[in-house]
C-alpha cells in the first residue's frame, strides 16, 4: 500500500499537534510506524487519503455500531442542521433523548447530557462524592474512564495502598483519594471494603473492560461488587461508555442483571457526534444543579445535531434481533481467527462479549484479568497488527484496546477478514521459525 499522502500529513501534524495527533493511541506509538489519515468512511470501511481501503474494527472506538455513514443517521443530522447548529437553550430533542435513555436503561430515572465520556465520568464521581459526603473512590487496574485526574492513577504495591499518579499534572493528594483493585478478584474487593468501606463514595468500573483489550467479568463478580457497595453505603457506577447499547440493548447492566446506582454513557448515543451522559436514581440526580447543590454545566450539552444523530442510532439498534445478529457476527469472527491461528501453530485466543472482542497472543485459554492481559506477547500483536493493516484490515493500534463489530460487517466482510488473517498468521509463524 502507498501511504505518501498520509506520511506528508503526519509530518505537518507533528509540527502543530503534540505527537501529530489529537488523541494518543492514534499515533501508532504502541504498535510502531505511522498512522494513516482517513479521507472518508462508509459501512465497514475506511478510505485513507492515498486511496487505500480498510475493513474497520475500531469503529471510531465504538460508536459506529451500524457502520460508518449510515443513511438513517446521516439524514437525521442533515435535517437537524437545517434548523441550526447550537442553541445554548433547551430543545425538544434532548428531552426525547432523556426519555429514550430512561426507557432503554431503567436504572436511569433521570439523566444529564454532557459532551464526552470523560465529562460523564467526572460528573458522576462529583455527584457521588456530593451525595455521600465521602471523598475516596475505587477504580480497577486496566479500566479507563477518561483523562480526569482521579482516574489517571495506577495501583500501589498492594490492593489497599494509595494510588500513584500515572501522569504529571495529577496531584498526589488527589491520587491518594483513589484506591485501586485488580479486576475480577473477589477477595481483594472484599478486603478493601472491610478496611475502608465507610470512606468510599463510589466504585466505578467498566463492567466489561475495554481498555485492557476486552476482559469479561467472571460469573457473579459484578453482583459481588453490587453487594459490597450496598452493604457499605457506596455508590456503584457502571461506566457504560463502551458497553452501553453494544453488549446488549440495555447495556452490561441488562446483560448481567446488575443494577448500578449511576451509569455513564457516550459513543453510541451520539451516533458518531461528541456526546456523553450520566444518569441514575431520581433522588441522586436531583442533587445536580439547578435542582440541587452539585454543580455541573455545559454550553454544548444536549446539542440538537448530536441529539438527532444519537436518537437515529438508538432507533436502529432497538430493532428486534439487532444484537443477536451482531453477536453472531462477533462469534464468527473470533472463532475464525482462533482457527486461523491454530492452523499456523500460533498461541492465540480471543474474548468476546456482544459486539466487543479482544485478541491475545498467549497460551492461556481464558484471559479475564489485567495481569494476564499485560503478560501476553505484545510484540506478536504488533506484528499481526501491521500484517493485517497491509492486507486491508484495521484493528485497534494497541494490544490493550478492544475491537468492535458493526452490523455492516456482513458475512462477506468477515470472510475477507479471515482470509487476510490466515495469511497474516502464516507470515508471523514463518518469521518465528525463520
Amino acid at each position: 500500500m502507498n501511504h505518501d499522502h498520509s506520511h506528508a500529513l503526519f509530518q505537518r501534524a507533528r509540527a502543530r499537534l503534540p505527537g501529530g495527533v489529537n488523541s494518543p493511541v492514534r499515533a501508532f506509538k504502541s504498535v510502531g510506524g505511522e498512522p494513516f489519515f482517513v479521507a472518508r468512511a462508509d459501512g465497514p470501511y475506511l478510505y485513507d487519503v492515498d486511496g487505500n481501503r480498510y475493513v474497520d474494527y475500531v469503529g471510531s472506538w465504538g460508536p459506529m455500531i451500524v457502520g460508518h455513514n449510515h443513511p438513517h443517521v446521516r439524514e437525521a443530522v442533515q435535517r437537524a442542521i437545517g434548523d441550526g447548529l447550537s442553541f445554548g437553550a433547551p430543545c425538544a430533542a434532548e428531552v426525547t433523548m432523556a426519555e429514550t435513555l430512561a426507557r432503554l436503561v431503567p436504572s436511569c430515572e433521570m439523566v444529564r447530557m454532557v459532551n464526552s465520556g470523560t465529562e460523564a465520568t467526572l460528573s458522576a464521581i462529583r455527584l457521588a462524592r456530593g451525595a455521600t459526603g465521602r471523598s475516596r473512590i475505587v477504580k480497577f487496574e486496566g479500566c479507563y474512564h477518561g483523562h480526569g485526574d482521579s482516574f489517571l492513577v495506577k495501583a500501589g504495591s498492594g490492593a489497599l495502598t494509595f494510588g500513584v499518579p500515572t501522569s504529571p499534572g495529577v496531584p498526589k493528594a488527589l491520587a491518594d483519594l483513589t484506591l485501586t483493585l485488580p479486576y475480577n478478584d473477589f477477595d481483594a474487593a472484599s478486603a478493601l471494603f472491610d478496611t475502608a468501606g465507610g470512606d468510599i463514595a463510589a466504585l466505578i468500573i467498566e463492567p466489561v473492560v475495554g481498555n485492557a483489550n476486552c476482559l469479561p467479568p467472571r460469573d457473579g463478580y459484578l453482583r459481588h461488587l453490587r453487594e459490597l457497595c450496598t452493604r457499605h453505603g457506596t455508590l456503584l457506577i457502571f461506566d457504560e461508555v463502551m458497553t452501553g447499547f453494544r453488549v446488549a440493548l440495555g447495556g452490561a447492566q441488562a446483560r448481567y442483571g446488575v443494577t448500578p446506582d449511576l451509569s455513564t454513557f457516550g459513543k453510541i448515543i451520539g451516533g458518531g457526534m461528541p456526546v456523553g451522559a450520566y444518569g441514575g436514581r431520581r433522588e441522586l440526580m436531583e442533587q445536580v444543579a439547578p435542582s440541587g447543590p452539585v454543580y455541573q454545566a455545559g454550553t454544548l450539552s444536549g446539542n440538537p445535531v448530536a441529539m438527532a444523530a444519537g436518537l437515529a442510532m438508538l432507533e436502529l439498534v432497538s430493532e428486534p434481533g439487532f444484537h443477536a445478529r451482531l453477536e453472531a457476527t462477533t462469534h464468527a469472527l473470533c472463532d475464525g481467527l482462533e482457527a486461523a491461528a491454530r492452523e499456523a501453530g500460533m498461541a492465540f485466543t480471543t474474548t468476546r462479549v456482544g459486539a466487543m472482542f479482544g485478541l491475545f497472543f498467549t497460551t492461556e485459554t481464558i484471559v479475564d484479568t489485567y495481569a494476564q492481559a499485560v503478560a501476553c506477547d505484545t510484540a506478536a500483536f504488533n506484528r499481526f497488527f501491521h500484517a493485517m493493516l497491509a492486507r486491508g484490515v484495521f484493528l485497534a493500534p494497541s494490544a490493550f484496546e478492544a475491537g468492535f463489530v458493526s452490523s455492516a460487517h456482513d458475512e462477506g466482510v468477515v470472510d475477507a477478514t479471515l482470509a487476510a488473517a490466515r495469511e497474516a498468521f502464516r507470515s508471523l509463524a514463518d518469521d518465528h521459525t525463520g
